[in-house]
């Protein structure tokens, strides 16, 4: 399928251009530190893993700031996506009014995505430093199609319940993005699901710490009593 850049009038190349970095900026924002900070009058950067994500919230700042960073960090991706695939729609892209998942137009959305992605692991506002993906790729894929995520937090949860480790379950479920992806639509473009891949495999490589600690057999399993568990584990 095409690419959609033929006859695509230049307010909806701005559009796009403004979605991406709207997404970037907006899912940059570390809620887990600004929640840490003013619900646990903590900065949970500095103890446990030090990162900013749900897990190390969990530890450090406890369950109550752990569940609201995710339900930000979720929520994140889920607006972004969709005020997105509204505003582009809006302007209008070469006769495209949807952007419905697996079109193949959809290569549009997918560039959205990834800015929502790169915008949480790579924050702007911690000097390009941020969480590894999973909460809020989780809420890309529900914004993008719903039954995606489902699917993904089933694989997490399965392997989380298992093995008691988060990391694992958030390495798995990241890796086989692309798998789910071209299953749910086979007739994607080819570069739509290059960025799918490349979405689903940057949180894979957001976890090489935790790679590297299981292979050495020292990553500490998820525990939900805060300040229990010392050392680093993946964060969400």
């Amino acid at each position: 399928m095409g690419l959609g850049v033929v006859a695509v009038p230049q307010p909806a190349v701005i559009a796009l251009v403004c979605c991406a970095i709207g997404s970037y900026l907006v899912c940059g924002i570390p809620f887990g530190l600004i929640l840490g900070r003013f619900m646990g009058h903590v900065d949970i950067r500095k103890s446990g893993s030090g990162n900013i994500g749900t897990t190390n919230a969990l530890r450090v700042a406890g369950p109550k700031v752990a569940a609201v960073t995710l339900l930000f960090d979720v929520l994140k991706g889920v607006v972004c996506i969709n005020v997105s695939r509204a505003v582009i729609a809006a302007v209008g892209w070469g006769g495209a009014h949807s952007f419905a998942a697996g079109t193949g137009e959809d290569w549009v959305i997918s560039l959205v995505a990834l800015a929502c992605l790169y915008g949480h692991i790579f924050s702007p506002y911690l000097r390009f430093h941020g969480g590894k993906g999973i909460a809020t790729g989780v809420g890309i894929l529900f914004g993008y199609f719903w039954p995606l995520a489902v699917v993904h937090l089933a694989i997490f949860i399965v392997l989380v319940a298992i093995t008691k480790y988060v990391s694992v379950g958030s390495i798995a479920t990241a890796a086989v993005v692309p798998l789910t992806v071209f299953l749910a639509f086979p007739q994607m473009s080819p570069v739509s699901l290059a960025i799918w891949a490349l979405l689903g495999w940057t949180v894979v490589w957001a976890h090489r710490g935790n790679i590297a600690k299981l292979r050495a057999g020292n990553e500490n399993k998820l525990s939900f009593s805060k300040g229990k568990a010392e050392g680093k584990e993946g964060r969400a």
